[in-house]
């Protein structure tokens, strides 16, 4: 509560007349019809600026905005949020307190204390993203696994510790834990705060993505930038457009053999069409109340494939229910319903007379959802299972694009014989190569994992196998899944099959697949195949999963199984049987497709509280490698000159309380020339460290072999191998090139070369930099690298006709101008080569949105917006970066 300064103090009553020590702001007696009509997710918003208003960083007139929605949501109106908690991953946590650190340092070079850099509202980083598919089709995978993760990054392990003891209000998840998403889900989630006897709607802003999730369960949150994130836990608001609400309306019943993956990879391709890019998606309906929370979850989970900021499912009887079977206590769900109901923020599907108002409403009936996968390259792209053989096969003769491999005609059946394990085998186009249960889209989910489990049952019973090549694994997002995989017993036939449970973590869903047997990839290359990746996960970008998986299908856990059994995407489920067993009988998958009826028997009778309870009751202390290890102790981080994890950046070098005018762009060269949905995968990658790259050599420098070099999202805390490794994906398109490969050219002398070194002989003749791109410049996983690599690269803006949301905000706040053509506008209708030489000039009073001037060399200009949407984003970019503006607040006497 923002102290006597709050002109609604007069709204705090107390939720129990018997307590009056409880208290909540209760937002009905504000008295306004407007309240009432306000989408649930926006009365959130209101409430979060009704507690923090302060005059200040929250104003009064914040507070009517959010009421006014219905009129200012489409007029581009500046509201801030404070979320009540942030959670953090390791690959964009390491980074995080990497800043943190640094920033201590900084404050303490400019005469301030540097304990004022910590974090003010609780913040919980879930070590998930470390552990790689290294073993797998062993009884001891898991162990090994685990202990590779621990071996490579016990650097890391050290310094989060650290940061854990340094810094207040910071929980550290360890290692082997679950992945962050489905631990927020089961563990983390408050619903509703109890803060010194306030309470509030829980809600958080967190450094991964797929942080809206937690949507699913009624707890408003989405993905940011690791600096945002930073300024949250500093005590700073989000400052955010008031967003549009779409209104999402389910009804109809499910056909009894779909599963919740086919129904978000429908949802997800049916508003890419309809258009969410930065909205707040609500869900309402009839057909809300026939998902579960593991499905409502999984639909939120993939909200950044459909563009959406947020994907909000309001609390409602299920959710309590859900709550309940997690293991919650009695006391917590009494508080939850009663603050939630008496702020009528408590939802009832099936009453119509409580739909609020929304932007738009689109609707989609549950009934019509069939079995289905996405990809080859795009999670939107969804294609119905019986259409996977037709696609694929019309995929492999297009033109190389999101739907094309441009393989010539005759090499369309081409194969290449190989030897594995003693036993010969051949692969083809469509061959599975990997086959991975992973990601929290769809482990947090029993029913689907269920489903896996008896379907694998099935196939085992009939004689089915999956042959010994194609890598499998069982990746579970929290100890959860195994116990009631085990107890209802059919992990054994998953083991059998060769999905044995190999960590704890991402894996697979994000390029920690591990190697591929060396006869596989030796086949592939060959024989210039197009193998496939079949994955439970939420993005299948191209060089993500595999390098050497050129096509990679989203789907859920009983469809991975079936196409490791069949062995290729190549196949037709409803005509051809998936395989023959040694009886010769030929064995079709509706023959083994277990129905929801069956699943959800078995899930009522294993999935209960009391193994919520186990499993969480010794999260924070089970992990023994983790007790024991050893971190410093001080308030300064002791940095070690000779690490090759953890390094100081040097973003803060030479900085001032001094604030310098903004300076134009001159003269500068193109970069690197993009096309359209350039990934923060192509940008910042987090797979592997190729031999052959800059990052690699400048291992090798430091005296590391190539089985040391771990992969790129392990390496984020130091900026030296971040920096080399910007932009160095081998599926990164270049116009100037007019192929994929990691390298550019340096136009001053004509030679092509590996990205950074390019930069760096740009950046050592004093010249400035420029990228051009297409249209969803930045999509996918919220990563601060994408933006903090350019910044070291020396880019001081980047020209696209669209930026993912999390993207541009991240380039802001490294103080990189992101650039945008005017509607209608594109480097094609202006005949851009990016040969060209770019200034812009920069004007000292700067306005959000602005249009300014960008002249070439060639005598040409033209007029571009500069994507500064805030006041607040301004004020970040004149000093230089929002972590800059923070030293500086921080460092004021």
């Amino acid at each position: 509560m923002s102290g006597t300064t709050n002109p609604f103090l007069h709204l705090v009553e107390a939720l129990d007349p018997k307590d009056p020590q409880q208290r909540f702001f209760n937002l009905s007696k504000l008295g306004d019809p407007r309240y009432e009509r306000l989408p649930f997710s926006v009365r959130v918003l209101l409430e979060s600026a009704v507690r923090n208003c302060d005059g200040f960083l929250v104003k009064k007139e914040d507070v009517e905005s959010i009421l006014n929605w219905k009129q200012t949501q489409a007029q581009t109106v500046e509201v801030p949020f404070r979320p009540s908690r942030v959670i953090l991953q390791d690959f964009t946590g390491v980074p995080a307190v990497v800043d943190f650190a640094a920033m201590r340092d900084a404050v303490t070079q400019l005469g301030g204390d540097p304990e004022k850099i910590n974090p003010v509202c609780p913040a919980d980083l879930v070590i998930d993203h470390s552990i790689q598919v290294d073993f797998n089709r062993k009884t001891d995978s898991l162990q090994k696994n685990q202990d590779l993760e621990f071996d490579r990054n016990k650097e890391r392990f050290q310094f989060l510790k650290w940061g854990s003891k340094a810094f207040r209000n910071m929980r550290i998840i360890p290692p082997g834990s679950g992945i962050v998403h489905q631990v927020n889900l089961e563990y983390l989630a408050r619903v509703v705060f109890n803060q010194d006897g306030l309470y509030y709607p829980d809600s958080l802003v967190g450094t991964d993505s797929h942080t809206t999730m937690i949507d699913g369960l009624g707890v408003l949150g989405w993905g940011v930038g690791g600096i945002e994130a930073e300024a949250v836990m500093l005590g700073q608001p989000i400052s955010m457009v008031l967003p549009q609400v779409v209104g999402y309306k389910l009804y109809g019943t499910p056909d009894k053999f779909i599963t919740s993956t086919d129904i978000v990879l429908t949802v997800t391709k049916h508003l890419r069409q309809v258009g969410v890019v930065g909205k707040f998606v609500e869900f309402f309906g009839p057909g809300v109340s026939q998902l579960s929370i593991a499905d409502r979850a999984t639909i939120a989970n993939m909200c950044p494939e459909y563009g959406a900021t947020a994907a909000f499912f309001p609390v409602d009887a299920v959710s309590v229910k859900y709550l309940e079977q997690t293991g919650r206590d009695a006391e917590k769900l009494d508080y939850i319903t009663k603050y939630l109901k008496a702020v009528a923020m408590f939802r009832d599907y099936n009453d119509v007379s409580q739909d609020p108002d929304f932007t738009q409403v689109v609707e989609m009936d549950l009934s019509a959802v069939v079995p289905c996968c996405s990809g080859p390259k795009r999670p939107q792209d969804r294609i119905a299972v019986s259409d996977m053989k037709s696609d694929f096969d019309s995929c492999l003769a297009a033109k190389q694009g999101f739907k094309g491999f441009a393989v010539a005609p005759e090499s369309h059946r081409a194969s290449e014989p190989f030897q594995f394990n003693g036993g010969d085998y051949s692969l083809s186009h469509g061959s599975v190569v990997i086959a991975a249960i992973t990601s929290c889209t769809n482990t947090s989910n029993p029913s689907v994992m269920l489903g896996a489990g008896l379907l694998a049952k099935k196939a085992v019973e009939a004689g089915l196998s999956v042959k010994p090549y194609i890598k499998t694994s069982l990746s579970p997002g929290s100890g959860v899944v195994t116990y009631y995989l085990k107890e209802s017993g059919v992990m054994d036939y998953l083991f059998k099959l060769g999905f044995e449970v190999v960590g704890y973590g991402c894996m697979t869903c994000i390029g920690n697949s591990g190697p591929l047997p060396e006869p596989v990839v030796e086949a592939i290359t060959k024989g210039d195949l197009v193998a496939a990746g079949i994955l439970s996960g939420n993005r299948n970008f191209e060089g993500r999963v595999h390098p050497n998986t050129r096509a990679n299908y989203l789907a859920s856990p009983p469809l991975v199984i079936a196409y490791a059994i069949a062995g290729t995407v190549r196949i037709d489920f409803d005509t051809e049987p998936m395989a023959v067993n040694a009886q010769g009988k030929e064995v079709f998958l509706r023959d083994i497709w277990p129905t929801r009826e069956e699943i959800q028997a078995v899930e009522r009778e294993f999935v209960i509280p009391s193994m919520f309870k186990e499993v969480y009751e010794k999260i924070e202390k089970v992990n023994e490698r983790w007790n024991a290890l050893s971190a410093p102790s001080d308030k300064l981080y002791p940095w070690d000159p000779k690490s090759t994890y953890i390094k100081s950046p040097p973003f803060f070098t030479g900085l001032t309380m001094t604030l310098e005018p903004p300076r134009s762009i001159t003269d500068a060269y193109v970069l690197l020339n993009l096309g359209d949905s350039v990934t923060t995968d192509h940008i910042s990658p987090a797979g592997n460290i190729a031999r052959s790259s800059s990052a690699a050599r400048y291992l090798t420098d430091k005296g590391l072999s190539p089985r040391d070099f771990n992969s790129y999202g392990s390496r984020r805390g130091n900026d030296a191998v971040m920096a080399r490794g910007t932009f160095a994906n081998i599926r990164l398109f270049n116009k100037f090139l007019n192929k994929q490969a990691p390298r550019t050219l340096h136009l001053p002398s004509g030679e092509t070369m590996d990205v950074f070194d390019a930069a760096e002989r740009y950046q050592q003749a004093g010249s400035h930099l420029v990228i051009l791109a297409g249209k969803e410049y930045g999509s996918g996983s919220s990563r601060d690298w994408a933006a903090k690599g350019p910044f070291l690269l020396g880019i001081k803006a980047v020209l696209a006709e669209s930026y993912e949301r999390i993207h541009r905000s991240n380039l802001v706040g490294m103080g990189v101008i992101p650039l945008e053509y005017l509607p209608g506008v594109t480097a094609e209708t202006l005949g851009l080569t990016g040969r060209e030489r770019y200034s812009v000039v920069v004007p000292e009073l700067l306005e959000p949105r602005m249009l300014v001037d960008v002249e070439l060399d060639t005598g040409k200009s033209f007029q571009v917006r500069m994507r500064f949407d805030t006041d607040v984003e301004l004020t970040y970019f004149l000093n230089g970066g929002i972590l800059n503006y923070m030293i500086r607040k921080m460092s004021e006497k």
